[in-house]
């Protein structure tokens, strides 16, 4: 398991000999009660502590780019805007991404996709957020951090994929961000560095 994170290697565990290469990639998920920290592997570690440095590299073009669709929406787009109950509460939510900078020259610095469905359920002590539609899907758990801020990590699925990868098998495809509550019965996911596109990945959720 040369090259996987610590803690992804750890989920590995316990899996049946012989199965697929796909099956044995999928749907484990850590360890119940783990912190977010802990899960988390050292290059999301990073991308998460460059948060800002992402807010600035992805925002500044992209309001040169699309100054009116920037002004239009001051809340989502002020990476400064932070209110108390971070935390969504379980339910089925419309989920609207944005995509801010480019991480090559044939990527638009702006660019908004309709939205789509997204869902949030809780069992035990597992919050997990999933994006039911759409050729990107963003799956995995929340984790509580605090009253101002929860932490989200995951995986990015694709097209007709039918189950996720397990965390720390592809790069790329994992996902680390921070969830904020940015106005009454609105929150935003904010992914630093997503491994495709763009520089800053911001997700906004309104209950369905």
């Amino acid at each position: 398991m040369k090259g996987i994170p610590a803690a992804a290697a750890l989920f590995a565990i316990g899996l049946t000999t012989g199965c697929s290469v796909y099956r044995d990639a999928t749907a484990t998920r850590p360890p119940a009660g783990w912190s977010w920290r802990k899960v988390m592997s050292e290059a999301d570690a990073d991308r998460i502590r460059q948060w800002r440095r992402a807010w600035d590299d992805g925002l500044a073009p992209a309001k040169a780019a699309s100054p009116a669709a920037i002004a239009a929406d001051p809340k989502l787009f002020d990476p400064d805007v932070a209110l108390a109950h971070a935390l969504p509460p379980a339910g089925d939510y419309r989920c609207r991404t944005v995509k801010l900078g480019s991480q090559q020259p044939i990527t638009q610095y702006f660019t908004a996709y309709p939205a789509g469905q997204c869902r949030i359920t809780v069992q035990g002590k597992e919050t997990h957020f999933v994006r039911l539609d759409g050729q990107q899907r963003p799956d995995g758990l929340i984790y509580m951090n605090t009253d101002a801020r929860a932490m989200f990590i995951g995986v990015m699925v694709l097209g007709d994929e039918t189950a996720p990868l397990r965390y720390g098998v592809d790069r790329k495809r994992d996902m680390i961000g921070y969830i904020e509550r940015i106005d009454e019965n609105r929150w935003r996911l904010v992914l630093p560095y997503p491994g495709f596109e763009s520089k800053l990945d911001i997700i906004e959720l309104t209950p369905a």
